[in-house]
């Protein structure tokens, strides 16, 4: 069996995975809240968790992989827009999870094996909570419910805090009701105008970390393989998580890897909206960039490091897709992946050195195991990821009437015809490169076949 190893955010280090069941290696991801559009930074844990969802099956089979991502329906951001907008919270979640869907499949994803909704599982929440309390692991006060962080001596152990430090150095809800600052919400007292279920504790709503909690034990068990998500999510939604998953079920581990990516930049600066930096993937869709080039630029850096996009990293990643496109259009896959690729993303999933894998397969002409070892990565799929193949244009036939213009140019002194060419090349979208070796087109980002006519 080949082996990966990952690094481990809870015990700091890179080490072997070993599925508890290897005929059914479990993963959960948090998903996204559904209020709007998912922003570029929504979107690299989706692609890096895919990334691992694919390799897992590559490994174990398809059939033996269960992963789960959710969605947080259910959420004071929600109920903020429904009176915003006077639309029913209802209709804004199902649009918003249609368009979650539809931009994260434009990236490649694939659909996880489940999808659950919070709404879908408030009775496994206040059984959770009720069991909780039964414990001595939670309390109700006014209303609400809320977790004893004392009641859990690991608990900061995720995030490398302590309780006493976490105080003194945060702001944290100080209520009336709360015995301890750092004591969290399970539970809480929903008016007339929000959403709310009848419970134990009077009719209300679950607090956001509880809902991970209850779906990942009721669709993984106790104890599970991985849970991944954004390092923002480390403190405090995961630590709560493990935190209040252990004391619900004594008996289980809950996860036994915890992976988290890091953060998203754009040109350098994060990103805002004060900014203008700040954008959503279907921005980037709706402006012409490819699906296939976002998830290009995300694998260009490692999970586990800050990533930047930058409008420069995007066109590169274009013009290389579009050549590897065009050098594997009508080509039978390989039977297998490229050894080198696939030690790169066993690797803790070493994205960039699986991407200088695929270079090396290119230089070498290796064009049936480049097509092979890309698709675990998720690129150059069968689909033409919202673009149009450069091996259906002979740009070939371009370079070389370029080509024999400057030569003629470089006799008679007159390069009008060369500057005309350049321009209308330029114009379609390709990237004009002219040297003493020669003259070479790379389609570049906004490359429309269709202008070329008339250029020769």
């Amino acid at each position: 069996m080949t082996e990966i190893r990952l690094t481990n955010t809870k015990t700091r280090r890179k080490e072997r995975f070993a599925p508890l069941d290897p005929n059914n290696v479990r993963m959960y991801v948090c998903g996204p809240t559904v209020y709007d559009r998912a922003h570029l930074g929504n979107a690299r844990p989706v692609v890096v968790f895919d990334v691992l969802y694919r390799l897992l099956r590559h490994v174990y089979g398809a059939d033996h992989v269960t992963y789960v991502r959710n969605f947080t329906d259910v959420d004071d951001k929600i109920n903020a827009r429904a009176a915003e907008t006077g639309r029913d919270i209802g209709t804004i979640t199902d649009e918003t999870i249609g368009w979650f869907l539809e931009d994260m499949a434009a990236l490649g994803a694939l659909e996880p094996s489940a999808a659950p909704r919070a709404t879908q599982y408030i009775p496994q929440m206040i059984a959770m909570i009720a069991d909780l309390i039964a414990g001595g692991h939670a309390y109700a006060a006014e209303g609400h419910v809320l977790f004893d962080v004392r009641s859990y001596p690991e608990y900061g152990k995720l995030s490398g805090r302590s309780v006493d430090d976490m105080i003194a150095g945060a702001r944290v809800e100080v209520a009336p009701y709360k015995r301890d600052p750092m004591d969290f919400v399970l539970w809480k007292p929903s008016g007339p105008d929000l959403p709310g279920w009848d419970s134990p504790w009077g009719r209300g709503r679950p607090g956001w970390h509880i809902e991970c909690s209850a779906m990942s034990h009721e669709l993984l068990g106790e104890s599970f393989d991985i849970h991944g998500g954004g390092n923002d999510l480390m403190f405090p939604h995961h630590e709560n998580e493990l935190a209040q998953s252990c004391c619900a079920h004594p008996e289980g581990g809950f996860a036994q890897v915890w992976m988290h990516n890091e953060m998203l930049q754009v040109e350098g600066k994060k990103m805002s909206k004060s900014l203008g930096n700040f954008f959503t993937v279907r921005d980037l869709l709706d402006d012409g960039v490819p699906g296939e080039v976002i998830r290009f630029v995300f694998l260009s850096t490692h999970y586990g490091k800050p990533m930047d996009w930058t409008a420069k990293k995007a066109a590169e990643a274009e013009a290389v897709l579009r050549k590897w496109r065009a050098a594997t259009a009508g080509i039978e896959p390989a039977a297998a992946a490229a050894p080198d690729v696939m030690e790169a993303l066993c690797d803790d999933l070493n994205t960039p050195g699986a991407i200088a894998a695929l270079h090396a397969l290119a230089r070498d002409e290796e064009w049936a195991t480049l097509l092979t070892s890309a698709r675990v990565l998720g690129v150059l799929g069968e689909d033409l990821a919202g673009w149009d193949v450069v091996a259906d244009v002979d740009l070939d036939g371009f370079a070389e009437a370029l080509s024999d213009a400057r030569a003629a140019a470089m006799q008679t002194k007159d390069f009008s015809e060369v500057d005309r060419m350049k321009s209308a090349l330029i114009a379609a979208g390709v990237e004009v490169r002219m040297s003493k070796a020669g003259v070479e087109l790379v389609p570049g980002s906004g490359f429309d076949a269709a202008k070329l006519e008339g250029v020769v």
